[in-house]
């Protein structure tokens, strides 16, 4: 059977069965809030959570799918800021708020680590892991001591193992076999 493209169409036990568990689930939760009149204010980061998980099962059934890792990280990141300032009072927010960009910078981390591990992935995982604990170390209390976190970062760019430096054309080996 082929479908108005000219691709086989999907046998209905191929179909994923994750879109109506969820929304079952769903339905239920809401059925019980609705009847039961349970109270699920503080419940809502789960929401978040659900669609992660979804993501992450679908990875685990195709490890070709690594892309969706990012939006099951961001979103895990952003449930569980959530759940912080559910619990903890949505002062919070005015020092957690770092872990918007602190997020993606996972993302792109673990889309390096599960995926094909492109270099380019690390750029915009450090740059925004990097900008997010700074402005962490700078909310924490001891802002006068972030450029610390410059320093430390310069002395291990500098004092790298040889194998990690990239040699530059000028430096290039050119005995054979070695």
């Amino acid at each position: 059977m082929t479908d108005s493209t000219g691709s086989p169409s999907p046998s209905p036990e191929s179909r994923s069965v994750v879109p109506g568990v969820v929304l079952i689930v769903l339905g239920l939760l809401f059925f019980a809030n609705n009847l039961l009149r349970m109270d699920f204010t503080g419940f809502w980061p789960v929401f978040l959570l659900i669609p992660a998980v979804v993501f992450v099962i679908v990875y685990i059934r195709d490890r070709r799918q690594y892309g969706v890792l990012m939006p099951a990280t961001i979103l895990t990141v952003y449930a569980a800021l959530f759940f912080a300032c559910q619990n903890g009072g949505w002062g919070q927010m005015s020092e957690l708020w770092p872990t918007f960009i602190l997020a993606p910078g996972l993302g792109f981390f673990v889309l390096y680590l599960f995926g094909k591990r492109e270099p380019g992935l690390l750029i915009p995982a450090s740059i925004l892991t990097g900008l997010s604990v700074i402005f962490f170390f700078t909310l924490s209390g001891f802002p006068e001591y972030w450029p610390s976190i410059l320093i430390l970062i310069g002395l291990v760019i500098l004092l790298r193992p040889a194998t990690w430096r990239r040699s530059s054309p000028g430096n290039q080996n050119t005995t054979p076999g070695v």
